[in-house]
This record gives C-alpha cells, structure tokens and sequence, in this order.
C-alpha cells in the first residue's frame, strides 16, 4: 500500500474558474448533468437516467443528514455584530436531545468578529409563537480551536430548535460567495433529509428527487439510510505540503441495526451515495475489525482515527461481511437499536475500499480531501474525470453537477 502520509497536496490541484462554480441550483433538481465514468471510460447524461446505470437488486445508502439553521447573529450595544456559528453539541453531546432543549444549552462554536466579543454576554431580543423571548450568549473556554458558548432563553416553553428555525440562518457553503437567500433553506437540503445536526450538505444528494427514487425503488435496488452529520471541517482546506501534516476532523455518525442487516444481506457491497455515506460506511468495516480484536469496546471506543486503515495492525484485515457481524453482535451484546460513534477517518490514494462498489458524488474543490477520496475510488484516474468536466461544460462544487463512479 503506498503511504497516504507522504502524499503531495500539490499533485491534486486543477484550475478551476469562479465561473464554473454553481452558485445556485439549477431549477429542477433531477435535471442536472451526470457525468459516467465506467471502467475508464466516460460520458454524460442527465441525472434523472441514474437508475439506468444502476445493477438490479443493488443496495444504495444515503446520508439523512438534515442542516440545521447554524448561524446567529448578535449586534452588541457598541454596534458590532457577532456571529456565533454552531459547529457540535457540548452538552448534552446528543443531537436529538440537543434540540428538544428549554432554556439553556451549549454548543462548541466558531466566532466572527471575535476581537469585538473580549468578555460579557451577548443579547438578542425577538418574539417567538407571539411571546417575547431574550436569548444570551456567554463565551466560555476554548476546547480545541473551538469556543464553548453557553445559550440561555427565558422561556421554557421554547426548544432549541424552535430558536435556530426563528434566528438561525442556513450556512451556505462560503464558496458561494454571496449571503443564504430563503430558497436556500429548500435547495439545500435532500429530499430525504430527517435528522438535524449538519452545517453543510450531503450535496450528492441534492439531485435526488422524488420521482428518481421512486425509479430507484422500481428498479428493484435497495435503499437505505445512515446519518452522519457534516461539520465545518468539511471545508477545511489542506495547507500542509503533505498529507500528514493536515488533520481530519471528527464527525458523528449513527447506524440502524436494520442497516447493518441489510448491508450484509448484500454481501457488504453498497453503492453510495456522496462521500459522507462512503466516511461512514467505510468506517463500519475498521469499526468490525476492532471489535475482532477486542469484543468489549464502548461506543466511544469505536471511533475510527485518521490513519487507522493504514495502520500495520488494519493488515489484520477480516472480510467485510465478517466485520459487520461484529457489529451486530456487539448492538445485540449492548441491547442498541443502532450505533452511535464518530469518525476521523482519511481516505487517500492506496486506501482498499471494503463496502463501497459505486459513487454518486459532486465535483470538488482543487486540492481537497475530497478529491483524494475520489482519486483513492478511481485509482487515481480523476484527472481524466475533471477535464472531461471541465471541457464539457459541468458545474462545480455543492450547487453543481453530479457524477457516477464505477472503477
């Protein structure tokens, strides 16, 4: 296995004009480009003809993310606005529960315009189900390179989740270079989006409608759904020359028994939809083999690092159906519906993929983890991928066109 470590960022920039950044979605979702990329060949189409490509009686997983309203803005009596950007639950740690809130909450946060917030507590005063409401803002320690920011409100009668949908705004990706329009809180999420937690898009699914899930459905393919809520992180741009200098960030994830059921019906082949679908289900198979080794982990235990498949010890490798029967037994040990754990995981050029058979993915940023990941599925074929992009007139990045991989 070549060692991801070493690798050059530098080797995975393209030139990417603003104009070819889709700063909004087209008007019918479904109607996108699908570029095809078949065993080393490629072609475009139409996203509605997807289900075409698809081999009957396949599994497909998708990400059920839903983006919550992550931004607020706090305008201080000097006149400064802060914006306090929600990035992971503090306490509680739980998302659900984190929602279902009254009165207080913490979250861990970026800051804007942190030098005009050195002490105090910041206030925001507005109505809510026709009730005045003062929510406050007071920044604790710093946890990481992130802010703890404690959030009160005097109404009990009030969730959390009620206050993001009144104050909140949708953090479109900063790419875009303009502010979150009311259309946006439509655009920018799935379909099939369901349980709260994301600061960005799943966008792979963004082209999904429901007229082509139900062709998916008609085609015979299964369909399945896990949840792996997308932090800022996502955005984090490499500027180590070398891999190993950059760190991944964590991001939670959560899996249904009945899932693990289905995938290893299926031979533990998936096709997956988007990159945050191939993170989790990726994750699953080093999550199976740790619990080979060790049968009693905790579910914080499970968490996957960022080199762990590179690791000598992930040499120790099981087949994938293996892998998922550990963590079913272990969900059966822990009487879990699901699993709850998180993931750091990196995955580069030289990384052997368990699950995933099939992409379905956007097209990313130059020099991006995300490109390393479609260079790792492809075995490095993606400049063949992007100038065919390039030349044939697909749009870039989360508002963009789609793609199709099958190596």
């Amino acid at each position: 296995m070549i060692d991801p470590k070493h690798i050059r960022i530098s080797d995975y920039n393209y030139n990417l004009p603003d104009e070819r950044i889709a700063k909004f979605p087209i008007a019918q979702r479904d109607h996108s480009k699908l570029l095809v990329y078949r065993h080393g060949e490629v072609s475009d189409d139409t996203f509605y003809h997807l289900p075409d490509y698809l081999p009957e009686g396949a599994l497909m997983v998708f990400n059920n993310t839903k983006v919550i309203q992550a931004r607020m803005h706090f305008r201080k009596e000097t006149g400064a606005l802060i914006e306090v950007f929600l990035l992971e639950p503090a306490d509680p740690t739980d998302y659900e529960l984190m929602f279902q809130l009254t009165s207080h909450c913490s979250w861990l946060c970026m800051i804007g315009n942190l030098k005009k917030w050195k002490e105090g507590t910041l206030k925001r005063d507005f109505n809510i189900k026709g009730q005045p409401l003062t929510l406050t803002a007071t920044r604790r320690q710093m946890v990481g390179n992130s802010h703890w920011v404690d959030l009160e409100w005097n109404n009990a009668n009030v969730t959390f989740a009620e206050i993001l949908e009144e104050v909140g705004e949708l953090p479109i990706p900063p790419y875009l270079n303009r502010n979150t329009e009311e259309s946006d809180k439509t655009t920018y999420q799935t379909v099939y989006s369901k349980i709260k937690g994301s600061v960005a898009a799943p966008t792979a699914g963004l082209h999904f409608t429901e007229d082509v899930l139900h062709a998916i459905d008609e085609k015979g393919i299964d369909r399945e759904e896990v949840t792996l809520h997308v932090g800022a992180g996502t955005f984090k741009p490499v500027k180590s020359e070398e891999i190993e200098g950059h760190e991944m960030h964590t991001e939670y994830i959560c899996v249904r028994r009945e899932t693990l059921e289905k995938l290893i019906a299926h031979d533990a082949k998936a096709i997956a939809v988007g990159t945050t679908s191939v993170r989790t289900l990726e994750s699953l198979y080093y999550m199976g083999c740790r619990l080979a080794r060790n049968p009693d982990l905790s579910e914080r235990e499970l968490h996957i690092d960022q080199w762990e498949p590179y690791e000598e010890r992930a040499g120790e490798e099981i087949p994938p159906v293996e892998a998922l029967k550990h963590l079913l037994d272990w969900l059966d040990r822990n009487h879990l519906p699901a699993l709850h754990s998180s993931t750091q995981i990196i995955i580069a050029p030289g990384y052997e993929y368990k699950i995933v058979k099939m992409l379905v993915t956007n097209f990313h940023q130059p020099q991006s983890t995300l490109l390393l990941l479609v260079s790792a599925f492809v075995r490095g074929d993606w400049h063949k991928i992007y100038d065919y992009a390039l030349t044939h007139d697909f749009r870039f990045l989360s508002y963009g066109d789609s793609s199709l991989l099958i190596p």
